[in-house]
């Protein structure tokens, strides 16, 4: 099985420019499901992953054959939206019992490319302004950034950064989030800058898509063996990084905290890291990640891109952030 996966998953992987592919469109009728998921473990009594700790999840599932492949999420309240990473949004409530209410699907009014092909629409990463509701989305292949106006009602502008324009298609801005003072910060995948170390990160002062000149390039080491897939901002001000890495068939994901007092240009930032979804606990190509309050506390939301493939999930993970205190 593992050698089946793996190959399936190399068919996913290859640049599309070698394998064409027909984007897969979400129908007019909101078909989904939410079934609960464990932690896992041996010690079914744990609840503790690091500095998290587990408060539920569900497996989300759709009749629809385009449903999935989800790279990014963004969550107000109790209202979720997810991007998938060929431009479809699925947006619906879910509550404390884990109920799922009001789903809706949409697609990206624009983008890179035609839109009729899985590579004009490879979206990536995504942030919301909480302030306006304007949204950002980052697209690899085009090495784009485009803002949508709130609810994803029209696309307003875009912009291929040229710093970003050498970044090798499909490890484009994997990781992306709007900063609290104002810019935005995003993360390649897998390249680093000519020369330096771990992977190329760029911080845009101001709006990227009206000051792509604006700005810095940093250097991020992810954890050893990892490459960046999501960021956010918690709301202490720290960065959350995503990390996620694919060996024998299992992907596993580490996220770690980094001190954005660090982020200077030419700086190279290593984070510390905080919690690993590994096996035997649940895990899957965790791509997207949120961070949100309640009650004083604070909040890690993480959503997993399935490829689209049966052999893998589309997980939505919620935990608390309770640091371990450490002498």
């Amino acid at each position: 099985m593992r050698i089946v996966w793996s190959l399936l998953l190399v068919l996913v992987l290859v640049p599309e420019g070698s394998r064409p592919i027909h984007r897969p469109v979400l129908g007019p009728v909101a078909d989904v499901r939410a079934t609960p998921v464990s932690l896992g473990g041996a010690d079914r009594t744990n609840r503790r992953v690091g500095d998290l700790v587990w408060l539920g999840g569900v497996k989300l599932t759709s009749h629809d054959a385009a449903f999935g492949g989800f790279s990014s999420l963004s969550v107000a309240g109790d209202r979720f939206t997810l991007l998938s990473d060929g431009g479809n949004i699925v947006r619906f409530a879910l509550g404390p019992d884990w109920k799922l209410r009001g789903p809706s699907f949409g697609d990206l009014p624009g983008g890179p490319g035609t839109g009729w092909s899985k590579r004009s629409r490879d979206s990536e990463s995504m942030s919301v302004d909480p302030k306006t509701g304007d949204i950002w989305v980052g697209f690899e292949n085009a090495n784009a950034l485009w803002r949508y106006a709130p609810g994803f009602a029209r696309a307003e502008a875009h912009v291929r950064p040229r710093v970003m324009r050498n970044w090798p298609e499909n490890k484009g801005p994997e990781a992306m989030t709007l900063l609290p003072g104002g810019g935005m910060a995003t993360i390649g995948e897998q390249d680093p800058w000519p020369g330096k170390p771990g992977r190329a990160g760029v911080v845009f002062f101001g709006d990227p898509v009206l000051h792509p000149r604006s700005g810095f390039r940093f250097n991020y080491l992810p954890p050893d063996g990892y490459d960046p897939s999501d960021m956010t901002v918690l709301p202490d001000g720290r960065w959350l990084i995503l990390n996620r890495r694919f060996d024998w068939a299992r992907f596993s994901s580490k996220l770690s905290v980094i001190d954005p007092a660090q982020v200077r240009p030419g700086a190279t930032v290593r984070g510390r890291d905080i919690a690993t979804l590994a096996a035997p606990l649940i895990h899957d190509n965790f791509e997207g990640v949120a961070a949100t309050r309640e009650r004083g506390t604070t909040i890690v939301w993480l959503v997993s891109d399935d490829n689209q493939l049966p052999v893998q999930r589309s997980l939505l993970l919620k935990f608390k952030l309770d640091p371990v205190i450490r002498p």
